[in-house]
């Protein structure tokens, strides 16, 4: 059995650039930039900022998309690539699917892309710049797994855009579920009146996988 993790020239990307993050793990945004009411301009003046998953949450994607085997996965906040190349590594191994990930920094978009070129699976990986309400707005369904893991306000508009191209049974993964700007966001999921079904997962900050009902 493929697996592609294991792969040295992607295990070593993957190495590097969580060395790199590293250096972010007592980051605090400037207030000026936590106020900004534009995501765009949080966006670009975070651009050196990684603000990855974990390997752990990296890993429980990657086990995701090999088991469910989606043809189409989206990720909402790419930043650097790290979570990108876990969903890319999964659909690679599979045989089957694309990964399309959004991201609101020129500077993280071309950075993302290198690093999937060096390890290999910029095939099967395609990173829409700009602000995902827009780019994703013409990407086709049916969407078998989406990643949330952007700006925290927006995970719930962007699930909603997303939900008519939603597969049945199709899985959705928020990152970052500890933070209060994520509560809007957990009552709706966790609400069985909006189709979904829906557990929190003790992955660093936490994740919720929710299933399309």
């Amino acid at each position: 059995m493929t697996i592609t993790l294991h792969e040295p020239r992607v295990r070593s990307v993957l190495e590097r650039l969580f060395g790199q993050a590293a250096a972010d793990d007592h980051f605090e945004a400037p207030r000026d930039v936590v106020r900004a009411e534009s995501a765009q301009e949080r966006a670009d003046a975070l651009a050196a900022v990684y603000m990855p998953i974990s390997a752990s949450g990296g890993e429980l994607l990657y086990g995701l998309v090999r088991s469910g085997r989606p043809e189409t996965v989206v990720e909402f906040g790419t930043s650097f690539g790290i979570s990108t190349l876990y969903l890319a590594a999964a659909v690679a191994d599979n045989g089957r699917g694309h990964v399309y990930g959004t991201e609101m920094s020129a500077v993280k978009v071309a950075a993302a892309r290198g690093h999937l070129d060096e390890a290999g699976l910029g095939g099967v990986a395609t990173i829409l710049p700009g602000d995902a309400r827009r780019t994703l707005a013409d990407l086709p369904g049916p969407i078998g797994l989406v990643l949330l893991d952007g700006w925290k306000e927006l995970c719930l508009p962007v699930l909603r855009d997303l939900e008519p191209r939603l597969a049945p049974g199709a899985l959705v993964v928020a990152d970052d579920i500890d933070q209060e700007s994520m509560a809007d966001y957990l009552r709706y999921v966790r609400d069985p009146a909006n189709g979904y079904v829906s557990v929190a997962f003790p992955v660093e900050d936490g994740m919720e996988i929710s299933c399309r009902a």
